[in-house]
């Protein structure tokens, strides 16, 4: 598993029977990300979770069912995203794409010890919030 919580890691050191707290967990992952040696992501959830910052660009796609996060690269979407922006005067500079799905597999292993993800997205054909003056 590439992305880990601090609270996982913990629990992985506490299984091998390394003696160590939680918040020296926080502590030593925050320096190491400000080392530059970890990346931290929020995936739109209160945990972070963290990965090897090994300077190679990918996008993430988050199960919003169990959590679990698969990375990809496409240099399709890489092409297109420098061209929209080319197209209005920019050039990207950085930048970071997480697509959230719902797992369609059956058997997935990570579902039965996940905490789903709580997103604010729209569901099917909700539009949101209509634009216009507020009603009196």
């Amino acid at each position: 598993m590439r992305h880990l919580s601090a609270e996982d890691i913990y629990r992985a050191l506490a299984r091998d029977g390394v003696d160590v707290g939680l918040a020296t967990v926080y502590r030593v992952l925050t320096q190491f990300e400000q080392a530059g040696l970890l990346q931290r992501h929020r995936f739109e959830s209160d945990k972070a979770v963290f990965e090897l910052n090994d300077s190679s660009h990918h996008d993430h796609l988050v199960c919003l069912e169990c959590g679990r996060v698969e990375e990809f690269v496409d240099e399709g979407i890489e092409t297109r995203q420098a061209q929209i922006a080319s197209d209005r005067g920019f050039l990207i500079q950085a930048h970071s794409l997480y697509l959230y799905a719902q797992c369609k597999k059956g058997d997935c292993e990570w579902r039965d010890n996940a905490e789903p993800l709580s997103l604010s997205l729209p569901l099917e054909g909700d539009l949101g919030p209509q634009s216009g003056p507020p009603e009196k």
